[in-house]
């Protein structure tokens, strides 16, 4: 059996390392591994980068665009886990639940830019209410997003996971004050919105998990759905999906727990509310859909296996 060699370019971050987790072990993959005392030297890189049949990106923006600059070899699929090529011209969005266009052009790309994790959550609840024609695309959106502290990488692991941490890290962390995160770019562009949501990114003391909430006012939306019905039209548009389910209506409006899908590759979208105001929230592992598992499936599809494997 010929393998797909694999190059992962910034193995030693915690998103590549989630990745080699997910495909350490997978017979069909030959992964290539350069010594970690060369994985700096820019001539030992491009060999690595030129070598694969597959590259993962997962470097700060200005190494994902040197290493894009780095290879030669046409045949190379990239997938980028950073925020450099997002909306970029000739880059794939590696979110294939958009729908079966969006699919079919992860299978037949080169590039492939792997979604944020906030950007997970707000794109797989406002980019279909916007193509089933719910949602108006002026709408002013308003995003709460809660993730676990793994999504902020080595150095925030080590501050919370510190024996003699500071204290206030025991509580929510609310950021991204400024109100120009980097994920807000491809949010506006991947889902067709003309203005950009109102996104309020919080941090919290558990290890990985995402809750992303929308809030809506039915009266300014097109028809004047229902909570419900905005649910069953979610349930609909994601009914052929593995990876994302819409949870009925009415079974889980108590309390929502964002930890509740860690360690896997799904997504669960709760709709509650009533006839005037609707929550619609994204729940999903910020490191398996919200990144390296997003990044997986997105291989698998670029190589033309079921999605699924090594992410179950």
């Amino acid at each position: 059996m010929v393998k797909t060699k694999v190059y992962i370019d910034g193995q030693s971050g915690t998103t590549g390392l989630q990745i080699y987790d997910r495909i350490g072990a997978r017979e069909d993959l030959e992964l290539l591994r350069i010594d970690e005392d060369k994985r700096h030297d820019l001539d030992e890189r491009k060999k690595f980068l030129n070598a694969a049949d597959i590259v993962f990106l997962c470097l700060p923006d200005a190494g994902a665009v040197e290493a894009v600059s780095l290879i030669e070899n046409p045949d190379v699929r990239v997938i980028d886990a950073s925020t450099a090529h997002r909306t970029a011209d000739g880059w794939t969005y590696g979110y294939p639940e958009l729908g079966k266009e969006q699919r079919e052009l992860i299978a037949k790309s080169k590039r492939i830019a792997n979604p944020g994790c906030h950007a997970t959550g707000l794109i797989s609840t406002v980019a279909p209410l916007i193509r089933m024609g719910i949602l108006p695309k002026d709408y002013p959106v308003t995003v709460f997003s809660l993730t676990g502290y793994s999504g902020g990488g080595k150095k925030m692991i080590a501050e919370y996971e510190a024996e003699n941490r500071d204290e206030a890290l025991s509580s929510p962390g609310i950021y991204g004050l400024t109100l120009k995160h980097k994920h807000l770019p491809e949010m506006k562009k991947v889902t067709g919105l003309e203005f950009d949501p109102v996104f309020m990114p919080v941090v919290d003391d558990y290890y990985k998990g995402m809750a992303s909430t929308i809030m809506l006012q039915n009266r300014l939306l097109n028809g004047t759905p229902t909570a419900e019905e905005i649910c069953l039209k979610l349930a609909d548009y994601y009914k052929d999906e593995h990876f994302v389910s819409v949870v009925p209506f009415g079974t889980n409006d108590s309390k929502l727990y964002a930890n509740k899908l860690a360690g896997t590759n799904r997504l669960e979208i709760v709709v509650c509310g009533n006839a005037e105001q609707t929550t619609v929230t994204a729940m999903f592992d910020n490191l398996g859909k919200g990144a390296s598992g997003a990044a997986v499936q997105n291989m698998n599809i670029a190589l033309g296996l079921d999605e699924s494997i090594g992410l179950e």
